[in-house]
C-alpha cells in the first residue's frame, strides 16, 4: 500500500517537534501566593461568585470559602479544592476559577498603583494599565524587582518598552513583581549640574589653601 506524501510530511513534522505541555507557564507562575486573588464565577450562585483575595493562611477571604486552600498549590489543585467545596451544595457545580496575581507599577507612570492581573499579562501591558509611561519616563529603562523563594528579592530585570521586538516587554508578570519606570536622563541635571558643583567645590578648596598659605 502506498502511503500518501501528505501523511509522510505530517509524521516528519510530529517527530521533529517535541511535545509541548498544555500549561507552558514557568513553575513560579503555577501557584498563588497570599495577596493574590481568585475570580470565581458560579453558575446561578451569585453568593459564591466574585473576586476574592488570598489570605495569609492560604485560604480565600470570603466567609463561605475560608476553609478552601488555594495558596502554594498548582492552579489545577486549587481549582479542584474549590470544586470539592462547591459540590457540598450542588452536584457537578458549574463554575469558572481564574487566578489573578498581584503586581505594583510605580515611577514615571500616569497612575502608579497596585492591582491584580491575569498571569499571562505582559510587563508592557501592566505598565499600560497604570496609564503608560508619562512624559518624564524613560521607556528604555524599566526595572522589574522580582521576588524569589520565601518572598526575598531574587533579581532585577531591565526591560526596554521602546523595543517591542526585544522580547523583554512581552515577558509575563509574576506574583509580587514591582515594576518601576525610571526618569529620563537629562544632560543638565545629571551631568552639567554635578560637574559645575564639583568645579565649585575644587575652587573653594583652592581658595582655602591659598588663604592658609599666606
Amino acid at each position: 500500500m502506498r502511503i500518501p506524501a501528505s501523511l509522510i510530511l505530517l509524521a516528519s513534522v510530529a517527530v521533529s517537534f517535541p511535545m509541548v505541555a498544555q500549561d507552558s507557564r514557568p513553575p513560579e507562575q503555577s501557584v498563588l501566593t497570599p495577596g493574590d486573588s481568585v475570580r470565581i464565577v458560579v453558575w446561578r450562585r451569585p453568593e459564591f461568585s466574585g473576586d476574592f483575595v488570598v489570605a495569609p493562611d492560604g485560604s480565600i477571604t470570603h466567609p463561605l470559602y475560608r476553609a478552601v486552600q488555594v495558596a502554594g498549590l498548582p492552579y489545577a489543585t486549587a481549582e479542584a479544592n474549590v470544586r470539592r467545596f462547591l459540590a457540598r451544595f450542588e452536584e457537578n457545580p458549574e463554575f469558572v476559577m481564574e487566578p489573578l496575581v498581584r503586581v505594583a507599577v510605580s515611577g514615571e507612570v500616569s497612575r502608579p498603583q497596585v492591582f491584580a492581573v491575569r498571569p499571562e499579562t505582559s510587563i508592557g501591558e501592566a505598565v499600560a494599565r497604570a496609564g503608560g509611561v508619562n512624559e518624564n519616563g524613560a521607556r528604555n529603562r524599566v526595572r522589574v524587582l522580582r521576588l524569589g523563594p520565601g518572598g526575598r528579592q531574587q533579581e532585577v530585570l531591565l526591560v526596554n518598552l521602546a523595543d517591542p521586538t526585544g522580547g523583554s516587554s512581552t515577558l509575563p508578570v509574576r506574583s509580587g513583581d514591582q515594576i518601576v519606570v525610571d526618569e529620563k536622563r537629562s544632560f543638565v541635571r545629571d551631568i552639567l549640574v554635578p560637574t559645575l558643583g564639583l568645579i565649585g567645590s575644587i575652587a573653594s578648596i583652592g581658595l582655602l589653601i591659598e588663604r592658609a598659605s599666606r
